[in-house]
């Protein structure tokens, strides 16, 4: 495999280049020449660092949505690109099939298109889900 060049130096450059990223490629550390440039390992016996020592900060919960109302909403809107909306559930259902849907999010949305009535329409992934029984964001006042 040739190695590729840059147009912006000329190969005796991009081969100085090289060399300075060749220790990290290799062995796996940083390659300074010099000792005092290494960066410091952490202090054997102190604890990590953890900004919630007590939980888990896996990021924001919209108040009145749960966490795994969060990962299912954004699991549906994977399949759901945005010129599909406005749409009825059964178009819906159609588009998550031809975005290769995963089978919970097929079977929601064919539930969903059984149990409302023909001609509503949908505008966004939240109407949706909200039709589906779940959890949506409540508006701060």
């Amino acid at each position: 495999m040739v190695p590729e060049r840059s147009d912006k130096h000329g190969p005796r450059l991009d081969d100085a280049l090289a060399g300075e990223t060749e220790p990290i490629e290799r062995g796996g550390h940083t390659g300074r020449a010099e000792e005092w440039r290494e960066p410091e390992p952490g202090g054997g016996g102190q604890p990590d660092v953890d900004l919630a020592p007590d939980a888990t900060l896996t990021g924001g919960t919209p108040a009145g949505m749960t966490a795994d109302d969060v990962e299912g909403r954004t699991e549906l809107a994977r399949f759901l690109r945005p010129s599909a909306f406005p749409s009825d559930a059964a178009g819906l259902l159609a588009t998550a099939r031809d975005e290769g849907a995963t089978d919970a999010v097929l079977g929601e949305l064919s539930r969903l298109a059984e149990e409302e009535p023909a001609g509503r329409v949908f505008d966004n992934v939240q109407d949706v889900w909200r039709a589906m029984g779940h959890g949506v964001e409540t508006r701060r006042s």
